[in-house]
Formats: structure tokens, sequence, C-alpha cells
């Protein structure tokens, strides 16, 4: 089992059960039950149980008993793994160390400035901007000197086009914009919304009226200016149905050929009044849409490959359909069945968060945060000692192999904070940790940029280190990550693993469960759908001639791609009604298929009784019920290796 899925699974129903065990220790409550000497008190118990059981459910003898023996279960096994010292571990210490990292970004940034963020992309995201833009490269820690330099020049440009000139002619020039693109389109970026760009970009593109030149704006990639075309509400989102032939990336010429046929056939059939969902469960190569006539989840900006997403977006009302069009996965025909605009923001938030948090937006929280600690923790910086390191720096620093020898009498204070101090041997230490390869530079500008990192670091490291006192939900999330680890490593060892490595118990589990793992009644078959009852006919007489499979297929097909489907397999009963229908050896007469009228051709040519599975057959659910019996084994070992007690007096309390 995949270890993350598992952990995260453990938060659902069990792991939950030691969510507030820390806090359990400040309650004065009884104990509800003893297992192997550790105590849970009734608050802890029942914080988990009402967690996990509805309400209708909470408060049943039935669902209180059960919860109670799955809760037991559960500790037994944690109880286990910290009396084999699971918990003591080196490898265990370092990945829980690596969750922590993890489960600690959310609270290491500024809630309410993240809460603002988010609002302020909900909002972007209602309007559309088209801008073209001219780009002057710089790099993000260029020299002074390259930084003047390069803002002068977008100035320069700038001034030549509020005095008149063609924005889009003006980078397209030689020598002007540093984006290769500008040269064949102009700078022309066309339509683009919140979360498309980097952060800066969007907030100039979004705060610059149309027809206005943007002042230059600062992004990783250098000095932009921008002009805004355009404006227009947000498309929202679309909700259309499709039919697919597939193509993949090893397509020969005859299956490339036969593909664009197919497609251009269903879409003659479409022109000429037959059903769009109708012909999408018979012909789409999307089985998953095909079901339900085609019909694909309603997306937004981004969610699709670009040419699928514009086709859709350019129908205009309810039942159009365009042409063939080509993504990489193949032919689509696509039929608009609705529009809609932007959900609401509390419906969008959770996916919001998520990509807010990704994005270089989300350094502004993480800043914020940086300043708000500083002032609550008295933070002081003495940048004279700072400035003391210009003096000692030499090229090595551009190797990156500066060595920190050289600041050995270098003792003074750089900064404190809290009851932390950091001296300047203590920055050294960081500069030769942190350096590497890098362009030669101002030494003064590389100096001050490894000092602001590393204050921030140690600010952040200092808030990280402090998570569990200020916040208890994420002292009581450590420790359900803690418990989950060591569970799913105590498991995988005697329960998953073993089965799978266990091949002659797993065997002999087999060998004394086999009655259970039967095969029912079934047929080999092959399913014939014809177009019409002409094609049928022809079909017919093939089969009467003992013509093959792949010679029927090449022969009635030679026209046209759409004429006969064949589908040959084992069948067992109830997976296809035709083939119930001829479930002894034999040919069917022509059926008919209610749904898409449709000539139905089975020619079933054996029936195999009932059997047992062979072992290899069913080896995916002997090892799934081997599973099981190594747990139920291993929790009883448990039950008798720890006392567990239940106060009843106690259980009749909890509600």
């Amino acid at each position: 089992m995949n270890k993350s899925v598992f952990l995260k699974s453990l938060m659902l129903p069990l792991a939950l059960f030691f969510f507030n065990g820390a806090n359990a220790q400040n309650n004065k409550d009884g104990v509800l039950m003893t297992i192997g000497g550790t105590k849970v008190t009734v608050s802890e118990f029942e914080n988990v149980y009402h967690k996990n059981n509805t309400k209708e459910a909470s408060g049943d003898s039935k669902s209180l008993n059960e919860y109670i023996d799955l809760f037991v279960n559960f500790k037994l096994k944690v109880k286990e793994a910290e009396g084999l010292g699971l918990d003591t571990a080196k490898s265990f210490k370092d990945e829980l160390s690596g969750y922590r990292k993890q489960l600690a970004q959310p609270y290491l940034t500024d809630k309410d400035v993240n809460e603002k963020l988010l609002k302020q992309t909900y909002d972007r995201l209602q309007e559309d901007v088209h801008a073209s833009h001219i780009l002057v490269k710089v790099a993000e820690g260029a020299l002074p000197n390259d930084t003047l330099e390069a803002y002068n020049k977008i100035l320069k440009i700038r001034a030549r086009i509020l005095k008149g000139e063609d924005f889009n002619k003006v980078a397209s020039e030689k020598g002007i914009s540093d984006d290769p693109s500008a040269k064949d389109n102009g700078g022309d970026l066309g339509y683009f919304t919140s979360m498309q760009m980097v952060y800066q970009f969007e907030s100039a593109a979004y705060n610059t009226k149309v027809g206005d030149i943007s002042m230059p704006v600062r992004t990783r990639y250098g000095y932009h200016i921008i002009k805004v075309v355009d404006r227009r509400k947000a498309q929202g989102e679309v909700l259309v149905a499709h039919i697919m032939v597939k193509i993949t990336a090893n397509l020969t010429k005859d299956d490339s050929i036969n593909a664009i046929t197919k497609i251009n056939e269903i879409y003659t059939k479409l022109k000429a009044g037959a059903k769009f969902d109708e012909l999408a469960q018979q012909f789409s190569d999307d089985k998953a849409s095909a079901k339900k006539g085609g019909e694909l989840p309603w997306f937004g900006t981004g969610k699709m490959p670009a040419e699928f997403e514009k086709t859709a977006f350019d129908l205009k009302n309810k039942g159009d359909y365009s042409e063939p069009m080509r993504t990489k996965y193949g032919w689509h025909i696509v039929k608009l069945i609705d529009k809609r605009g932007l959900a609401s923001f509390e419906d969008m938030k959770t996916d919001l968060k998520a990509k807010v948090s990704k994005d270089s937006r989300s350094q502004v929280g993480r800043t914020s945060l940086i300043a708000k600690a500083k002032v609550e923790n008295k933070f002081k910086e003495n940048l004279k000692n700072r400035d003391e390191f210009y003096k000692i720096m030499d090229t090595t620093l551009y190797e990156g192999r500066w060595d920190a020898t050289k600041a050995d009498a270098f003792k003074k204070v750089l900064f404190n904070f809290k009851d932390k101090v950091f001296t300047q041997k203590d920055f050294a230490s960081y500069i030769a940790s942190h350096q590497s390869k890098r362009p030669k530079t101002d030494f003064k500008m590389i100096v001050n940029q490894l000092y602001n990192q590393y204050v921030d670091e140690m600010v952040i490291e200092n808030e990280e280190a402090h998570l569990d006192q200020k916040y208890p939900e994420f002292k009581a999330l450590m420790q359900e990550y803690r418990d989950g680890i060591l569970l799913f490593e105590l498991t995988d060892e005697k329960v998953w693993s073993k089965a799978v490595k266990d091949t002659l118990g797993a065997k002999a589990f087999y060998e004394t469960n086999k009655a259970n793992y039967m095969w029912d009644e079934r047929v080999e078959a092959s399913v014939y759908t014809c177009l019409d009852d002409k094609i049928a006919k022809r079909v017919n007489a093939f089969l009467k001639k003992k013509k093959s499979e792949k010679d029927i297929l090449a022969e009635i097909n030679k026209d046209s791609q759409l004429n006969l489907q064949v589908e040959t397999r084992t069948f067992n009963k109830g997976e296809n009604e035709f083939v119930d229908k001829n479930w002894n050896p034999g040919t069917t007469k022509d059926l008919v298929s209610e749904k898409d009228k449709k000539s139905i051709i089975v020619v079933t040519s054996k029936l195999l009784k009932p059997e047992i599975k062979s072992y290899v057959d069913s080896k995916g659910l002997v090892t799934a019920d081997y599973q099981n019996f190594l747990e139920k084994e291993w929790v009883e070992s448990l039950k008798k290796k720890y006392t567990v007690s239940i106060d009843k007096s106690v259980l009749s309390s909890v509600k």
C-alpha cells in the first residue's frame, strides 16, 4: 500500500482516534479504558467518536460498540509499535521531520493576507485581460548598474510609444523586446486571467486601464511595459459533449486515415440528422463519456487542451456542434450543452487556496508573517556587523567554495530575537553551506542577499519550532502522522508485505479456502455489431464460409469504419444481454439492439462450466483475504499480550 494514501486514509475514520490525545491529559474526566497501561479518557474518545460518526449513528449502542472495537484494535497496534521501539529509529524520525515541514507550511504564512489574496484572485478571475508587452531582460541578482541600464532602456522604449509610435510595431523591432515571440506577434499575449501570469505582471495588467501603457514592472524575467488592449467579462465555464476518435503516438498511416475517415463519417451522419448522444454512445472512443452521450464535466479556462477549449467556448448556442478538430488525444466533434459564469467564492475557495500556495503571490503572506514575527519577538539587528563581511569575500564565492574559516575572528552579534542570538560566526557557516557557482557580481549584493535570506529562514524556523504551543490542532495533526507512520511500518511487516511475500502461507490459505474462489459458468464468444441488417447478412455469409474475424473486419469495413465492430472474449453471465440470449454454442439469428437499432450477431464457441479458479487466477483475491486473515490473527495476539479494560459504567455516559 502507498504510504501517503495510507496516512490520508487514517485521518478519516481511524487515526483521528489519537487526534486529541495530547489534550486529554488536561481533562479531569473519568478514565474510559486502559490499554496496556495507557489510559484513555472519556473526552478523548468522545472527541474522535463524534468526529467519525453521523448524528444519527452517534449514541446508537451498536455503533458505539463497533467503534470501541475499532478504537481498541488501533490503540493496540500503536502500543505494539512503541513497544518495539519503532518510534526511536532514525529513519522514522527523519520521515516524521519531513512530514512536519510539509504540514507546517499553511501555518507559516499570514492568514489574513492570504485571505485577501484569495479574494483578490477571485475578483480578478471575473475578468479576462487582453494585453501586449515588451520585455527587457535583467537577472534577479543583477548588479545595480545592469539593473539601472535595463530600467533606463525600458523607459526610453515607453517614451517612444507615449509619443505616438505603435506598440506592437515597436515590440517587433529587432533589439527591442527580449521576448522571442515578439518578432512574430508584436508582443501580443492575447486574453489571460488571474493565475496565468507571474503575480507582478498580472497585478500591473489588472491595474492598467484599457489603452494605457504601464510603468515598468519588474518580474523574475526582467522589466516589462504592458499595454492593455481590452477587457472582457470572464468566459466562465462550459458544459459540452464530445465524440472522440482516439489516435496514438505510434499511429500507422493506415490507422491515421481510418481515424480521419471515421470522424468525417460521424460528422456526415450528424449533419444528416442523427442524434449526437446516440452517435457518441455508438462510436466515441472516450468510453467514460460515451455512456452519458459524450457529456464531460463542466470546465473553464486552462482545464482542457487549448484547441478543445477554444472550440468549446467559440460555440454560441446550446446544441451547436463543431466541425471535426484535432488534439493530441484524437479527433473530436464538440457539442455545446450549456454555459455558466464562475462559481461562488466559497465554492472555489479550496481550489484557489491550492493554486495560490504554489504561485509567486504566496510569498506575500510569508513576507507579512516574517514582519509580524519580528515585531512580536523584538527583532534587533546590527547591519554594520553584517557589512564587515564585504572585506573578507573573494572570488572563491563565485565558484561556490568560499571558506568560512576566513571569518574566524568575527564574533559579533548580527541580530537577535526572542531569547536567541545570531552571530557573525553563525552567518559565516550559513554562507559556506548555501553558496553555489554564480556569475561574477558585486560582493555586497551577494552578502546582502544571503543575509536577508538567512534572517528570514531563522525567523521562520523559530515560528515552526513553536507551532505545537501556538496551535493545538497542529500538535494533534503531528500526533496523527507520528502514529500513522508507526502503524504503517508495522502493519506492512505483519500483514501487507507478509501476505505478498509469504507465498507458501498464501497457497496454503488458498488450498484451505479454494471453494471461495470459483468461476461462474462462462462462455467464449464473439459479438458482431453491424450497422444495419444488410451488413449483418454479409457477415453471416462470411461466417458460413468460415472466414476469420480479421478477414471479415477488413472486408466489411473497406468502405466505412462504422460498418462493423467485433468483440471476442470470455463473457460472464449478465455482462452482455445478447451473449446471454445465445448462451449455448452456436450462432444467433439476427438480434436488434433496442438502443441504437443495430443488428447483432453472437457466435458462441464454447460453454465453460463452473470451476475452481487456479491460484494464479485468484491470486489478487487470495492475497486480500490472506491479509485479512493475518490481520485478525495479529490483533488476537495483541489482545493476549496487552491487557485491555473498559469501564462499562463510564462507557454508559458516552453520548
